[in-house]
């Protein structure tokens, strides 16, 4: 039987995840309720699919969202939902398969214990992971390290998480950006910024071939842009928090 909530939910965007989507949701409906699906704008047919599990499914939602506005955009509309129905926390995962539901019920259970932090899955590669998104995104967390004075984010990048929902819908409020790609790595720094304690658990993340169903929208050229521009963004705020990140570095810890 799934784990049963009424403050922790799965939160899953949406973009054009063909068949995926409902093989996801299942995996995770087998581990946890409720689950929230942000469909943002999906040309596809996983809409129909998902709507008509919901419609059997009371512990499964369905929030459609009008156009595509990108995946911060998407889990931001699903975090003030769930805000709205007294949720405070949810635990993002992507639509395409890459995340393994069998540890929703871990990450969820770390969150319990340490409702004012936030749980970040440290990514386990296997084989068939391209070299070339494995390497790169060793220089987002090197710059993610930086800008948060080695807070301890394990990765900038993995979207498999649990947020505390006020928290990020505060800092997701402060800013225009951080509504597509840039959504995790920012999301991360900002709540660091915030006083948000990052713990890192690692988890598996499986890249699955086309025969698979394996789908991504990742641009190599343009999302490895915005990914820069981003980060030189944070840069200078990470320069105007430096006192105030010191200050925090040097504080006496209380035990």
């Amino acid at each position: 039987m799934p784990h049963t909530s009424t403050t922790h939910l799965v939160l899953i965007p949406a973009y054009n995840p063909g068949e995926l989507l409902a093989r996801t949701v299942r995996a995770a409906r087998a581990q946890w309720a409720p689950v929230w699906v942000v469909v943002d704008g999906s040309t596809d047919d996983s809409t129909a699919t998902v709507q008509a599990m919901a419609a059997q499914d009371p512990q499964l939602r369905v929030i459609v969202l009008p156009h595509n506005q990108g995946k911060g955009a998407a889990v931001l509309a699903g975090l003030e939902a769930a805000a709205r129905s007294g949720f405070t926390h949810a635990l993002t995962m992507d639509a395409d398969g890459q995340h393994p539901a069998e540890l929703i019920p871990r990450f969820m259970a770390t969150s319990v214990s340490s409702p004012d932090a936030m749980v970040l899955g440290k990514p386990v590669f296997g084989p068939e992971a391209p070299a070339l998104r494995v390497q790169g995104r060793r220089l987002s967390n090197a710059w993610a390290d930086m800008e948060t004075l080695g807070m301890g984010i394990g990765d900038s990048l993995y979207g498999f998480r649990v947020y505390p929902v006020h928290a990020l819908i505060d800092v997701m409020r402060s800013t225009r950006f951080m509504r597509r790609f840039d959504f995790d790595p920012e999301a991360v720094v900002r709540l660091c910024w915030a006083g948000v304690r990052p713990i890192n658990v690692d988890a598996p993340v499986r890249y699955l071939a086309p025969d698979e169903g394996g789908v991504s929208h990742f641009k190599y050229v343009r999302d490895n842009l915005l990914l820069t521009w981003m980060h030189s963004r944070l840069w200078w705020g990470f320069v105007f928090r430096l006192p105030m990140l010191l200050a925090r570095r040097l504080r006496p810890s209380r035990r």
